[in-house]
């Protein structure tokens, strides 16, 4: 029984995409323009900061950008929400990006844990 590795800079990867082609496809507001540029920000910088948490050149480097990994997690997870509710014709597509900002949360918390 092989046990499936998942690549968590592919995952995170697959987080930044998806918010961007589902804000590609929002109506063009001002409300999802500016809270649109805020979440791109933010899921953009869960992988960003992870890749740069594996090439660490200390323990403590490598902690600091798995919390903000992480708190750009929390933060992708507030933007999605906001959006949610003024776009509730999108709720399906943004509850699954929360849910998986909430997830990738999980995991960097998990491994904040065993890092210390």
């Amino acid at each position: 029984m092989s046990q499936k590795v998942y690549d968590l800079e592919q995952r995170t990867f697959k987080f930044a995409k998806e918010t961007r082609l589902l804000l590609k496809r929002m109506p063009k507001t001002i409300i999802n323009f500016e809270d649109g540029k805020q979440v791109i920000r933010s899921s953009g910088s869960v992988g960003a900061n992870y890749i740069e948490a594996n090439e660490a050149l200390s323990k403590k480097d490598f902690c600091f950008r798995i919390k903000i990994s992480r708190k750009e997690a929390k933060e992708s997870k507030y933007w999605f929400s906001l959006l949610k509710v003024t776009n509730p014709e999108f709720e399906n597509e943004l509850e699954k990006l929360i849910n998986e900002a909430d997830e990738l949360k999980k995991i960097f918390s998990a491994i904040l844990e065993k890092s210390s």
